[in-house]
Protein backbone atom coordinates (compact mmCIF):
# COMPACT_ATOMS: atom_id res chain seq x y z
CA UNK A 1 0.00 0.00 0.00
CA UNK A 2 1.35 3.40 -1.00
CA UNK A 3 2.18 5.76 1.86
CA UNK A 4 0.05 8.94 1.95
CA UNK A 5 2.00 12.06 0.93
CA UNK A 6 3.88 13.90 3.63
CA UNK A 7 5.11 17.47 3.83
CA UNK A 8 8.36 18.67 5.39
CA UNK A 9 9.28 22.14 6.58
CA UNK A 10 12.91 23.04 7.33
CA UNK A 11 13.93 26.13 9.28
CA UNK A 12 17.53 26.34 8.11
CA UNK A 13 20.26 28.07 10.11
CA UNK A 14 24.04 28.26 9.89
CA UNK A 15 24.80 25.35 12.24
CA UNK A 16 21.50 23.64 13.06
CA UNK A 17 18.06 23.27 11.53
CA UNK A 18 14.58 22.34 12.74
CA UNK A 19 12.69 19.81 10.61
CA UNK A 20 8.92 19.36 10.95
CA UNK A 21 6.99 16.57 9.21
CA UNK A 22 3.26 16.82 8.67
CA UNK A 23 0.65 14.64 6.97
CA UNK A 24 -1.90 15.86 4.44
CA UNK A 25 -4.50 16.47 7.19
CA UNK A 26 -2.20 18.84 9.08
CA UNK A 27 -1.18 16.46 11.86
CA UNK A 28 2.37 17.03 13.06
CA UNK A 29 4.26 13.74 12.82
CA UNK A 30 7.63 14.83 14.15
CA UNK A 31 9.77 17.82 15.03
CA UNK A 32 13.52 17.44 15.41
CA UNK A 33 16.50 19.76 15.70
CA UNK A 34 19.58 18.51 13.86
CA UNK A 35 23.08 19.77 13.09
CA UNK A 36 23.53 20.63 9.44
CA UNK A 37 25.12 17.29 8.63
CA UNK A 38 23.99 16.03 5.19
CA UNK A 39 23.77 12.41 6.36
CA UNK A 40 21.58 13.19 9.38
CA UNK A 41 19.31 15.54 7.45
CA UNK A 42 18.97 13.00 4.64
CA UNK A 43 17.97 10.25 7.08
CA UNK A 44 15.29 12.46 8.63
CA UNK A 45 13.87 13.44 5.24
CA UNK A 46 13.79 9.75 4.21
CA UNK A 47 11.18 9.16 6.93
CA UNK A 48 8.71 11.15 4.81
CA UNK A 49 8.77 8.46 2.13
CA UNK A 50 9.45 8.79 -1.57
CA UNK A 51 9.29 12.20 -3.24
CA UNK A 52 8.11 14.24 -0.25
CA UNK A 53 7.32 17.91 -0.70
CA UNK A 54 9.88 19.94 1.23
CA UNK A 55 9.87 23.69 1.88
CA UNK A 56 12.87 25.82 2.86
CA UNK A 57 13.01 29.56 3.35
CA UNK A 58 15.29 31.32 0.87
CA UNK A 59 17.81 32.32 3.52
CA UNK A 60 21.54 32.22 4.19
CA UNK A 61 23.32 29.22 2.61
CA UNK A 62 20.39 27.25 1.18
CA UNK A 63 22.19 26.01 -1.95
CA UNK A 64 23.72 22.82 -0.55
CA UNK A 65 20.49 21.69 1.10
CA UNK A 66 18.32 22.19 -1.98
CA UNK A 67 20.78 20.28 -4.17
CA UNK A 68 21.00 17.43 -1.66
CA UNK A 69 17.21 17.15 -1.34
CA UNK A 70 16.71 17.14 -5.11
CA UNK A 71 19.30 14.39 -5.48
CA UNK A 72 17.33 12.45 -2.87
CA UNK A 73 14.15 12.76 -4.96
CA UNK A 74 12.34 15.41 -2.92
CA UNK A 75 10.10 18.04 -4.49
CA UNK A 76 11.69 21.22 -3.16
CA UNK A 77 9.89 24.54 -2.67
CA UNK A 78 11.71 27.76 -1.79
CA UNK A 79 9.74 30.20 0.37
CA UNK A 80 10.15 33.90 -0.40
CA UNK A 81 11.02 35.71 2.88
CA UNK A 82 9.18 38.94 2.00
CA UNK A 83 5.91 37.06 1.57
CA UNK A 84 6.00 35.29 4.94
CA UNK A 85 5.35 38.40 7.07
CA UNK A 86 6.60 36.88 10.31
CA UNK A 87 7.68 40.13 11.93
CA UNK A 88 4.22 40.78 13.46
CA UNK A 89 3.95 37.51 15.39
CA UNK A 90 3.92 37.63 19.17
CA UNK A 91 6.02 34.46 19.52
CA UNK A 92 8.66 33.46 16.98
CA UNK A 93 10.96 30.47 17.31
CA UNK A 94 12.46 27.85 15.03
CA UNK A 95 9.78 25.20 15.59
CA UNK A 96 6.95 27.65 14.92
CA UNK A 97 8.73 28.88 11.78
CA UNK A 98 9.20 25.36 10.40
CA UNK A 99 5.59 24.43 11.27
CA UNK A 100 4.26 27.57 9.58
CA UNK A 101 6.30 26.84 6.46
CA UNK A 102 5.04 23.28 6.10
CA UNK A 103 1.46 24.31 6.89
CA UNK A 104 1.50 26.96 4.17
CA UNK A 105 2.92 24.42 1.73
CA UNK A 106 0.22 21.92 2.61
CA UNK A 107 -2.54 24.49 2.09
CA UNK A 108 -0.99 25.84 -1.15
CA UNK A 109 -0.52 29.30 0.38
CA UNK A 110 3.25 29.44 0.19
CA UNK A 111 4.90 32.54 -1.34
CA UNK A 112 7.42 30.76 -3.56
CA UNK A 113 10.73 31.92 -4.94
CA UNK A 114 12.40 30.48 -8.02
CA UNK A 115 14.93 27.74 -7.36
CA UNK A 116 17.78 28.71 -9.69
CA UNK A 117 19.65 25.74 -11.15
CA UNK A 118 23.33 25.26 -10.19
CA UNK A 119 24.72 26.75 -13.41
CA UNK A 120 22.74 29.97 -12.90
CA UNK A 121 23.82 30.18 -9.27
CA UNK A 122 27.48 29.82 -10.32
CA UNK A 123 27.09 32.61 -12.87
CA UNK A 124 25.43 34.80 -10.25
CA UNK A 125 28.33 34.13 -7.90
CA UNK A 126 30.79 35.53 -10.46
CA UNK A 127 28.62 38.52 -11.42
CA UNK A 128 27.83 39.47 -7.83
CA UNK A 129 31.43 39.14 -6.71
CA UNK A 130 32.51 41.42 -9.54
CA UNK A 131 29.91 43.97 -8.41
CA UNK A 132 31.22 43.80 -4.84
CA UNK A 133 34.79 44.31 -6.05
CA UNK A 134 33.71 47.38 -8.01
CA UNK A 135 31.92 48.76 -4.94
CA UNK A 136 35.06 48.26 -2.85
CA UNK A 137 37.14 49.97 -5.52
CA UNK A 138 34.74 52.94 -5.63
CA UNK A 139 35.07 53.32 -1.86
CA UNK A 140 38.86 53.38 -2.13
CA UNK A 141 38.73 56.01 -4.86
CA UNK A 142 36.48 58.14 -2.68
CA UNK A 143 39.09 57.90 0.09
CA UNK A 144 41.78 59.23 -2.27
CA UNK A 145 39.58 62.24 -3.03
CA UNK A 146 39.02 62.73 0.71
CA UNK A 147 42.78 62.81 1.36
CA UNK A 148 43.24 65.31 -1.47
CA UNK A 149 40.57 67.53 0.08
CA UNK A 150 42.34 67.44 3.47
CA UNK A 151 45.54 68.64 1.80
CA UNK A 152 43.73 71.31 -0.23
CA UNK A 153 44.47 69.58 -3.55
CA UNK A 154 41.81 70.13 -6.20
CA UNK A 155 41.32 67.33 -8.78
CA UNK A 156 42.22 68.76 -12.20
CA UNK A 157 40.48 65.92 -14.07
CA UNK A 158 37.09 64.26 -13.92
CA UNK A 159 38.75 60.84 -13.69
CA UNK A 160 41.68 60.91 -11.31
CA UNK A 161 42.45 57.25 -11.90
CA UNK A 162 43.18 57.30 -15.60
CA UNK A 163 46.71 57.88 -16.96
CA UNK A 164 46.55 61.67 -16.59
CA UNK A 165 45.20 61.52 -13.06
CA UNK A 166 47.80 58.97 -12.01
CA UNK A 167 50.61 61.21 -13.29
CA UNK A 168 49.12 64.12 -11.34
CA UNK A 169 49.02 62.06 -8.12
CA UNK A 170 52.66 61.05 -8.66
CA UNK A 171 53.69 64.72 -8.60
CA UNK A 172 51.56 65.93 -5.65
CA UNK A 173 53.65 66.74 -2.56
CA UNK A 174 51.44 65.26 0.16
CA UNK A 175 52.56 65.36 3.79
CA UNK A 176 54.11 62.05 4.84
CA UNK A 177 51.08 60.44 6.53
CA UNK A 178 48.78 61.46 3.67
CA UNK A 179 51.30 60.36 1.05
CA UNK A 180 51.54 56.91 2.67
CA UNK A 181 47.78 56.58 2.74
CA UNK A 182 47.35 57.62 -0.90
CA UNK A 183 50.11 55.21 -1.99
CA UNK A 184 48.42 52.38 -0.09
CA UNK A 185 45.02 53.22 -1.59
CA UNK A 186 46.45 53.33 -5.11
CA UNK A 187 48.03 49.91 -4.67
CA UNK A 188 44.74 48.47 -3.44
CA UNK A 189 42.87 50.05 -6.36
CA UNK A 190 45.34 48.54 -8.82
CA UNK A 191 44.92 45.11 -7.21
CA UNK A 192 41.14 45.40 -7.42
CA UNK A 193 41.41 46.50 -11.07
CA UNK A 194 43.18 43.21 -11.79
CA UNK A 195 40.59 41.17 -9.88
CA UNK A 196 37.70 42.87 -11.67
CA UNK A 197 39.32 42.10 -15.02
CA UNK A 198 39.74 38.42 -14.07
CA UNK A 199 36.06 38.05 -13.19
CA UNK A 200 34.89 39.98 -16.26
CA UNK A 201 36.84 37.60 -18.49
CA UNK A 202 35.44 34.56 -16.68
CA UNK A 203 31.86 35.79 -17.04
CA UNK A 204 32.31 36.60 -20.72
CA UNK A 205 33.87 33.18 -21.31
CA UNK A 206 30.77 31.51 -19.86
CA UNK A 207 28.32 33.68 -21.80
CA UNK A 208 30.09 34.26 -25.13
CA UNK A 209 27.72 31.87 -26.96
CA UNK A 210 24.55 32.83 -25.06
CA UNK A 211 22.03 34.32 -27.53
CA UNK A 212 20.28 36.45 -24.94
CA UNK A 213 23.56 37.86 -23.65
CA UNK A 214 24.55 38.91 -27.15
CA UNK A 215 21.08 40.17 -28.08
CA UNK A 216 20.62 42.61 -25.20
CA UNK A 217 23.95 44.28 -25.99
CA UNK A 218 22.22 45.78 -29.03
CA UNK A 219 20.30 48.07 -26.64
CA UNK A 220 21.90 51.50 -26.21
CA UNK A 221 23.65 51.68 -22.85
CA UNK A 222 23.85 47.90 -22.33
CA UNK A 223 27.37 46.53 -22.65
CA UNK A 224 28.92 43.26 -21.58
CA UNK A 225 28.74 44.03 -17.87
CA UNK A 226 25.06 45.06 -17.87
CA UNK A 227 24.15 42.17 -20.15
CA UNK A 228 25.83 39.70 -17.80
CA UNK A 229 23.88 41.12 -14.85
CA UNK A 230 20.58 40.72 -16.71
CA UNK A 231 21.33 37.15 -17.79
CA UNK A 232 22.62 36.01 -14.40
CA UNK A 233 20.05 37.68 -12.16
CA UNK A 234 16.96 37.08 -14.30
CA UNK A 235 17.88 33.48 -15.13
CA UNK A 236 15.16 31.57 -17.01
CA UNK A 237 13.18 34.31 -18.75
CA UNK A 238 10.27 31.95 -19.46
CA UNK A 239 9.27 32.07 -15.80
CA UNK A 240 7.88 35.54 -16.57
CA UNK A 241 4.77 35.47 -18.77
CA UNK A 242 5.19 39.09 -19.87
CA UNK A 243 7.65 42.00 -19.67
CA UNK A 244 5.34 43.63 -17.12
CA UNK A 245 5.91 40.68 -14.79
CA UNK A 246 9.67 41.08 -15.19
CA UNK A 247 9.50 44.81 -14.38
CA UNK A 248 7.35 44.04 -11.34
CA UNK A 249 9.81 41.38 -10.14
CA UNK A 250 12.66 43.88 -10.52
CA UNK A 251 10.85 46.40 -8.30
CA UNK A 252 10.44 49.02 -11.04
CA UNK A 253 6.65 49.26 -10.84
CA UNK A 254 4.72 51.57 -8.49
CA UNK A 255 3.14 50.29 -5.29
CA UNK A 256 -0.64 50.07 -5.57
CA UNK A 257 -2.86 50.53 -2.50
CA UNK A 258 -6.59 50.13 -3.05
CA UNK A 259 -9.42 49.91 -0.53
CA UNK A 260 -13.10 50.46 -1.38
CA UNK A 261 -13.23 53.68 -3.40
CA UNK A 262 -9.75 54.87 -2.43
CA UNK A 263 -6.83 54.15 -4.74
CA UNK A 264 -3.31 55.30 -3.99
CA UNK A 265 -0.18 54.76 -6.06
CA UNK A 266 3.23 55.39 -4.55
CA UNK A 267 6.83 55.18 -5.77
CA UNK A 268 8.37 52.01 -7.14
CA UNK A 269 8.41 49.00 -4.82
CA UNK A 270 12.19 48.45 -4.99
CA UNK A 271 11.64 44.74 -4.39
CA UNK A 272 13.46 41.99 -6.23
CA UNK A 273 17.01 42.14 -7.53
CA UNK A 274 18.82 45.33 -6.52
CA UNK A 275 21.48 44.58 -9.12
CA UNK A 276 18.99 44.33 -12.01
CA UNK A 277 17.29 47.54 -10.92
CA UNK A 278 20.64 49.35 -10.70
CA UNK A 279 21.74 48.02 -14.10
CA UNK A 280 18.50 49.12 -15.79
CA UNK A 281 18.66 52.65 -14.35
CA UNK A 282 22.40 52.93 -15.07
CA UNK A 283 21.91 51.77 -18.66
CA UNK A 284 19.50 54.61 -19.46
CA UNK A 285 21.55 57.30 -17.68
CA UNK A 286 23.50 58.38 -20.76
CA UNK A 287 21.58 57.36 -23.88
CA UNK A 288 18.08 57.30 -22.34
CA UNK A 289 17.43 53.89 -23.87
CA UNK A 290 18.12 54.85 -27.46
CA UNK A 291 15.56 55.37 -30.22
CA UNK A 292 12.74 53.13 -28.88
CA UNK A 293 12.70 54.82 -25.46
CA UNK A 294 14.28 58.27 -25.78
CA UNK A 295 11.10 60.05 -26.97
CA UNK A 296 9.13 58.73 -24.02
CA UNK A 297 11.95 59.72 -21.66
CA UNK A 298 11.92 63.30 -22.91
CA UNK A 299 8.13 63.63 -22.61
CA UNK A 300 8.13 62.32 -19.03
CA UNK A 301 11.17 64.44 -18.08
CA UNK A 302 9.39 67.58 -19.32
CA UNK A 303 6.36 66.84 -17.12
CA UNK A 304 7.82 65.14 -14.02
CA UNK A 305 11.57 65.64 -14.06
CA UNK A 306 14.61 63.58 -14.97
CA UNK A 307 14.51 61.28 -11.95
CA UNK A 308 11.02 59.96 -12.70
CA UNK A 309 11.88 59.78 -16.39
CA UNK A 310 14.96 57.64 -15.70
CA UNK A 311 12.93 55.12 -13.72
CA UNK A 312 10.25 54.99 -16.42
CA UNK A 313 12.91 54.56 -19.10
CA UNK A 314 14.58 51.80 -17.05
CA UNK A 315 11.26 49.97 -16.89
CA UNK A 316 10.86 50.24 -20.67
CA UNK A 317 14.45 49.09 -21.14
CA UNK A 318 13.61 45.93 -19.17
CA UNK A 319 10.86 45.28 -21.72
CA UNK A 320 13.54 45.21 -24.43
CA UNK A 321 15.71 42.99 -22.23
CA UNK A 322 12.78 40.60 -21.81
CA UNK A 323 12.34 40.12 -25.55
CA UNK A 324 16.08 39.95 -26.13
CA UNK A 325 16.48 37.13 -23.60
CA UNK A 326 13.34 35.32 -24.78
CA UNK A 327 13.80 35.58 -28.55
CA UNK A 328 17.56 35.98 -28.93
CA UNK A 329 17.02 39.36 -30.59
CA UNK A 330 15.36 42.71 -29.92
CA UNK A 331 13.13 42.93 -32.97
CA UNK A 332 12.39 46.65 -32.84
CA UNK A 333 16.14 47.30 -32.97
CA UNK A 334 16.68 44.71 -35.71
CA UNK A 335 14.02 46.39 -37.89
CA UNK A 336 15.52 49.83 -37.26
CA UNK A 337 18.93 48.50 -38.31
Amino acid sequence: MQQPPQYVGIDLHRRRSVIVRMDQDGNKLSCVRLPNDPAEVSMEIAKAGESPEVVIEACYGWYWLVDMLKDQGAIVHLAHPSGLRWEGRRVKNDEIDATDLVDRLRMHRLPEAWVAPPEVRELRELVRHRAKLVALRSGLKAQVHAVMAKQGVLPPLGDMFGPGGQRFLDDVAFDRAYALRVASLRELIEALDNEVTVFEREVHKLLKDDKGYLAVQAIDGVGRTMAAIFVAEIGDITRFSSPDKLACWAGLTPRHDESDTKVRRYGITKQGSTLVRWAAVEAVARYHGGAPIKGSYQRIAARKGNKVARVAAARKLLYLVYYGLRDGEVRCLAKAG
